[in-house]
């Protein structure tokens, strides 16, 4: 962000009006106008930019979050802030009517020669809103698109307004872009001068080198993160707009910017410019193209874009503009083979397609039969009939240029096969399906039709049979019908996948840790306490799953519904077993995940986090398979597993699974530790073809294993996994302390006169109310409570339990106060809060001790990076996992 002197030089270069300055100044120092939510199937979230300092919100992670990354390294911004206050747009509606609309820009982006708004759409939705607004939304003379009265407000204040489409994003860029934040987040450990320049020297002796190539001929003395980190810093040089980095074999790397720039001139001179007589590539569809060394055929010629498929198969889609460019460049030539046949044509192809193997077994015979005649063969056939075939053999070749086609038998058109219903019982059989059957009522078929008989006969409308009713409903079946008869959600489940045919972000990810998922779900399990073996319900898991590699990275087993102390416990887990949080966390709706907290701890550690569609379980489908298989394999083969309450009408109290509970928190989150990474870790995935471990540590030795991301597991990170309060810090009360939650606390550091009456940061334990910590002059300092006594090793929920009772007590009597620390503490003594809260006590003490077990067998032993690499658990690596991923990091 532009320092005050900066900002003030900006301001004079510009010789803006004081208006002008007055609302960009309103807009720099305010909040975001509004909360981004995911709707309609979207995927909202947050960016944590450096450029700017702070979390960054986006509405769509295939739209807007592509913005964010071109803002963040576009030299040019100078600042960039989301969802401004908003402004006024005036037009006429294609109905002629004037309106006028307060609309909400994207984005408010100050650059080093302009200030303007920017707002994001798709393509397919501008298209949309053109035919529905033409005053609001216009496509430019260049193929772009415009908004006439976002410009006109906006230059009102001397100030723009862009209309960025969704067709204008490179998604090469972008996902080279992700592939590489790592580096360009994180500071660099230092590469050796030797180092650079033998890397250096490499390239500049073949001119260029595949990247692919490059890691080959450096394996042994350069480290593919030194090559990436190279590479960010622009020591070597790679155009990231030609071919991701994920596919070395088609990048080019060369020794500087200018060595590309005088092999492309070069290129250029020497190779024929497309569409010429004499090119070796024409665009049309089925010519064949060699790129990179790989035959690529065209499957379809657009006006902007051109589709290309190989034999893998794999296809692409890529822009007219660029295909052409690289021919010009020489990057794409014509195959060996590509002009020995045309394409078919797809009007012969579609014929063919549609006939039954029974059609074109007949046709072929009487091909074989013609030709023969033609030739002056004997042909065993009527000469009628052998004439009636050579008849319809010449005119079809007259026709479309295949005689074949003309001895195609016609045996599925024969007889009359057009509608026998009257057009008014049609229309009126439709409107009913739609009015009556297509309801939240969800009538039967058979109440639908008594219906239908009574009011065709007050009408006077022909109705069709039963039959016919049921097959015209069974035409309807589609997800729109589903929807109307049982909501959205049940719709969803018969909606179809769409399969992107853009090279966009893939879905799960490049390599490991680059898209993880968490998310909770309660066990298909009674558990029972330790000491007094009273059943204590089911327990919840959380889960953080890879999504690359489907690794489990980290679970946490409790008996509270999913909460921000759940999120903080397997983040937690995460970095104690792995040393690192991932760079894209998804995680869907529930409030646990938009704490500030939880907000905060993801921008602390450069957490991009994407907030999933509700009631789309698609988006998390990672996660949800790990769970459906943690409780078929797992769960679901031990004694108090709930099976049986599927059909709990068949359930007595002797075959309960809360009387058939023999396990315990502490004993049970060990074995599911122990499945969870030592057998489903190690078992092959039938979406990888190999175990999630393996995935794992191949794909870490493929993309670099970036130690300059790595966490350690310290009190510094426990501090930050700790919850804080609703704005993050709390008033020093002189002689008291600091009030959080209704409790003081104190520690010697609060005498000092000049830290009362301030506002210090406060974190506290959710597990130990007798505790908190305070930030004095940058350092922390434990706090206790005034009733440590009392309080000490209550959780936070117990606490708000405590509360509740004592509120509902109090209710009875009409009474309306506050309950103060004082009160709580004697209520915790009582006996009556012994009953109370038996249970949550009983649920608590077994997670203090499975936190306790973590915390003290990891703590004081992770002092150095080595300890954090390790895919397996740090205390027992294993040679397959451990050990590889280590000298992945010493090489480095």
């Amino acid at each position: 962000m532009l320092n005050q002197t900066e900002w003030l030089d900006w301001v004079q270069r510009r010789k803006l009006p004081s208006a002008t300055i007055n609302l960009i100044t309103q807009i720099r120092s305010s909040a975001p106008a509004r909360r981004v939510q995911s709707r309609r199937g979207n995927v909202s979230g947050a960016y944590p930019s450096r450029k700017m300092g702070v979390t960054i919100q986006f509405e769509s992670h295939r739209n807007e979050l592509a913005a964010i990354y071109e803002l963040e390294h576009d030299p040019s911004v100078l600042e960039f802030y989301d969802q401004p206050p908003a402004i006024k747009l005036n037009y006429v509606t294609a109905t002629e009517r004037g309106v006028g609309v307060f609309h909400t820009p994207d984005f408010f982006v100050l650059r080093t020669d302009a200030a303007g708004y920017e707002e994001c759409k798709p393509e397919q939705e501008l298209v949309r809103l053109a035919e529905k607004s033409p005053q609001r939304y216009q496509r430019t003379p260049t193929g772009g698109w415009c908004c006439p009265p976002g410009k006109s407000s906006a230059a009102q204040h001397g100030l723009y307004y862009r209309l960025r489409s969704s067709a204008g994003i490179d998604w090469v860029w972008q996902r080279n872009i992700q592939f590489l934040e790592d580096y360009l987040r994180a500071d660099q450990p230092p590469v050796s001068e030797a180092l650079i320049v033998q890397l250096t020297d490499l390239v500049t002796q073949h001119g260029s080198l595949r990247l692919s190539e490059l890691i080959h001929q450096s394996e042994g003395w350069a480290s593919r993160d030194a090559v990436y980190a190279l590479i960010t810093t622009e020591g070597l040089y790679v155009d990231l707009k030609e071919a991701p980095l994920t596919t070395p074999e088609q990048v080019l790397v060369y020794a500087h910017r200018e060595a590309a720039r005088a092999i492309e001139q070069c290129r250029a001179s020497t190779n024929t410019v497309l569409d010429k007589p004499s090119a070796p590539v024409t665009l049309m569809v089925g010519q064949r193209v060699l790129w990179d060394e790989i035959v690529w055929e065209i499957l379809n010629v657009g006006a902007t874009t051109l589709a290309l498929g190989n034999s893998e198969p794999r296809f692409i889609e890529m822009p007219r503009a660029q295909f052409e460019e690289w021919v010009q460049r020489g990057r794409i030539h014509g195959a060996a083979d590509s002009a020995a046949t045309p394409a078919p044509n797809a009007a012969i192809l579609a014929r063919l397609t549609a006939t039954t193997e029974s059609d074109l077994r007949v046709a072929n015979q009487r091909a074989e039969q013609v030709r023969m005649h033609l030739r002056g063969e004997a042909v065993a056939v009527p000469v009628r009939t052998l004439r009636r075939w050579t008849a319809q053999y010449h005119a079809a070749e007259r026709g479309c240029g295949c005689g074949y086609l003309g001895l195609l038998p016609h045996t599925a058109q024969r007889g009359n096969r057009g509608a026998k219903l009257p057009e008014a019982t049609r229309q009126f059989t439709t409107k009913f399906i739609a009015q009556e059957y297509e309801t939240l009522k969800q009538q039967s078929r058979l109440a639908v039709y008594a219906k239908l008989l009574h009011c065709g006969a007050e009408e006077g409308v022909q109705v069709p049979s039963y039959k016919t009713f049921c097959r015209e409903i069974q035409q309807r079946a589609t997800p729109q019908q589903t929807r109307q008869r049982q909501g959205p959600r049940a719709a969803y489940q018969q909606e179809a996948f769409y399969w992107e045919l853009a090279l966009t972000t893939p879905r799960h990810g490049d390599r490991p840790f680059e898209i993880c998922h968490l998310d909770h779900t309660q066990a298909d399990l009674e558990l029972r306490c330790s000491e007094t073996g009273v059943g204590l319900g089911r327990p919840w898991l959380t889960l953080l799953t890879d999504a690359y590699s489907r690794r489990i990275l980290a679970l946490w087993l409790t008996f509270d519904a999913p909460s921000y102390r759940s999120c903080m416990m397997a983040l937690r887990e995460c970095v104690r077993r792995h040393g690192r949080l991932p760079q894209i966390l998804i995680v869907d709706g529930g409030v646990e995940f938009a704490s500030v907290y939880f907000e905060t701890l993801l921008a602390r550690y450069e957490c991009i986090r994407k907030t999933r569609p509700a009631a789309q379980p698609r988006f998390g489908s990672v996660c949800e398979r790990i769970f459906g298989t943690a409780t078929t394999q797992f769960f679901h083969n031990l004694a108090g597993n709930t099976q049986l309450t599927q059909c709990v009408r068949q359930v007595t109290q002797a075959v309960a699974p809360r009387t058939q509970a023999v396990w315990t928190l502490g004993p049970l989150a060990e074995r599911l530790q122990e499945w969870a990474y030592e057998i489903y870790d190690a078992t092959a995935h039938p979406a990888l073809g190999q175990s999630p471990r393996a995935a794992y540590v191949q794909g870490l030795q493929t993309t670099g294993v970036r130690p300059q991301r790595l966490i350690p597991y310290d009190e510094e990170f426990l501090l930050w996994t700790r919850p804080t309060t609703s704005k993050g810090t709390a008033k020093v009360l002189p002689g008291r302390g600091v009030r959080i939650h209704n409790l003081l606390y104190w520690c010697e550091a609060f005498r000092n006169p000049q830290i009362e009456g301030t506002q210090v940061a406060v974190r506290y334990d959710p597990y130990d109310a007798g505790r908190a910590w305070a930030a004095i002059r940058h350092h922390w300092f434990e706090c206790h409570s005034e009733y440590y006594t009392v309080l000490r090793g209550r959780s936070e929920k117990e606490l708000l339990l405590a509360t509740q009772e004592l509120r509902a007590r109090r209710s009875q009597h009409a009474q309306r106060f506050s309950v103060n620390a004082k009160q709580l503490a004697v209520f915790l003594q009582s006996a009556e809060a012994e009953e109370a809260l038996h249970k949550q006590r009983l649920c608590d003490l077994a997670t203090r001790r499975l936190i306790a077990a973590v915390d003290n067998a990891t703590l004081g032993t992770a002092t150095t990076a080595e300890a954090f690499i390790q895919p397996c658990e740090p205390h027992t690596p294993t040679a397959e996992s451990g050990a590889e991923v280590r000298e992945l990091y010493e090489e480095f």
